[in-house]
């Protein structure tokens, strides 16, 4: 199942140059451009607001959106720069590049677990930490999964689950070149403490 690209929404900004921007800024919006995709680059105006809760979300540089403005067409976009205020710390330009279905980005996808009632290690108490609950995977920007799913059937305490355990889609593949873990069945403390009060039991006798 793909996943849903968000709307990001903005409107052609008339004008350009430092005049044009400044005025945007003091209508409470955020100058920026897409550019790309075989087309004219053209000036946007965001909502300071809704783009900067975009922003405080996270992942803004590595999440896919789709494009919406009056009169054009929607487009696929990724972002490519944030240019912000140096004292606050808060956007004053945003750049993004346009993207064919084809196109081929890196974006970080969720991980789903399933089947805890099939882990014995988690029937005998054992408890699922997770590592990783996202991953940034290389993926077609057309065909992006909603998430990747981990199944815990049969794992054991003391289970370590890699990328390599996981079946991942068509044409997915991780960005990062080793074989990272994603999580792993740990005993519970009670388990732990009582390991260890035995081994020192043992040693005194």
């Amino acid at each position: 199942m793909a996943r849903e690209i968000p709307d990001l929404i903005a409107t052609e900004r008339t004008g350009t140059g430092k005049g044009a921007a400044r005025q945007a800024r003091r209508d409470g919006l955020v100058p920026g451009i897409v550019y790309g995709g075989g087309q004219d680059p053209l000036p946007l105006n965001f909502n300071y607001n809704k783009l900067l809760q975009k922003l405080k979300q996270g992942r803004f540089m590595s999440t896919l959106f789709n494009l919406k403005v009056e009169g054009q067409e929607d487009v696929r976009v990724i972002c490519r720069g944030v240019q912000r205020d140096v004292v606050k710390d808060l956007p004053t330009h945003i750049d993004f590049m346009r993207l064919k279905r084809t196109s081929r980005v890196n974006l970080f996808v969720h991980v789903e677990f399933e089947n805890h009632k099939a882990a014995p290690g988690i029937k005998k108490g054992g408890v699922l930490t997770v590592v990783r609950p996202e991953v940034e995977l290389s993926v077609i920007a057309g065909d992006i999964p909603e998430q990747i799913v981990v199944d815990l059937t049969g794992r054991e305490i003391g289970d370590v689950i890699h990328i390599s355990d996981v079946t991942l889609p068509e044409g997915v593949s991780p960005t990062i070149d080793r074989d990272f873990v994603i999580a792993n069945i740990s005993a519970p403390s009670g388990l732990r403490s009582a390991g260890v009060d035995e081994d020192e039991e043992g040693a005194e006798d």
